[in-house]
């Protein structure tokens, strides 16, 4: 299969290097400078050379912030039945442009990221396919998943933007807290040195996924939730209340242990 692939960023690269050796590759990227590291593929800087290519396949792997104006760029220069789709973990937008461009096409989701997962092993991570749009994209990815080993989940468009907004929105919200109350700590813990960590993870995330993450239509509420709890723990904590916080840790640990 023809395939080209948007962007040669973290993502973009690791699906150049996952796909090159079974089908044909091209990536097109406008920064010459992150084309040095990619290699076994056809290397684009223009969009007639994306034409003459004849894709099959478009995974637009840019950063969030420019899927919608990558794919609104590269659409006149793509065969008509040329599938198109995106690994976005925001998709605000996407389901509309989608059905309004009249392309086949396909939306995923590999929730395994760069900044902290290990991608050589990926037995412990998972991957949402959106169950709209074209079948044979949508049986291509979960074959590439599949091999992978990732664990996959089928959701609409509007299940994954309520997922995502549970699973990424409460621990980036609870580092921005950790982040704003910490200060600088000599001898630090084992546990705070565990969260210093993750801090710097979320914290070099693009300001727009983290935007977007945040504007989520789902996401007040789970943040809501949030600020409920801390309002108990507070209670608890000015009257120490021995009996409530029995309570309230038997509550939290069926959360996280059972």
């Amino acid at each position: 299969m023809r395939i080209l692939i948007m962007g040669a960023g973290k993502m973009g690269s690791f699906f150049i290097d996952l796909l090159s050796f079974d089908h044909d590759v091209a990536v097109f990227e406008k920064d010459p400078k992150r084309l040095r590291f990619t290699y076994n593929c056809q290397r684009f800087q223009s969009l007639d050379e994306i034409k003459a290519f004849k894709p099959e396949l478009l995974i637009n792997a840019v950063t969030v912030k420019y899927t919608l104006p990558a794919f609104k760029e590269v659409l006149p220069y793509l065969p008509d039945d040329c599938i198109i789709s995106d690994i976005a973990s925001v998709k605000t937008g996407l389901k509309d442009f989608y059905e309004q461009s009249g392309y086949p096409y396909v939306s995923t989701h590999p929730m395994f990221g760069p900044t902290f997962a290990n991608l050589n092993q990926l037995s412990e991570e998972n991957a949402i396919i959106i169950n709209e749009g074209d079948y044979m994209g949508r049986i291509f990815f979960k074959d590439l998943y599949n091999k992978l080993g990732l664990n996959i989940y089928e959701y609409s468009f509007k299940e994954h933007d309520e997922t995502i907004a549970y699973s990424l929105s409460i621990p980036f919200v609870s580092t921005f807290v950790f982040s704003a109350v910490m200060k600088h700590q000599d001898a630090p813990g084992t546990t705070f040195k565990r969260h210093m960590q993750i801090a710097k993870g979320v914290l070099n995330e693009d300001v727009y996924l983290l935007q977007e993450i945040l504007f989520n239509p789902y996401t007040y509420e789970q943040v809501s939730k949030i600020r409920g709890e801390l309002d108990q723990l507070l209670d608890i904590i000015k009257d120490k209340d021995s009996k409530a916080f029995k309570a309230y840790l038997t509550k939290i640990r069926k959360n996280v242990l059972e």
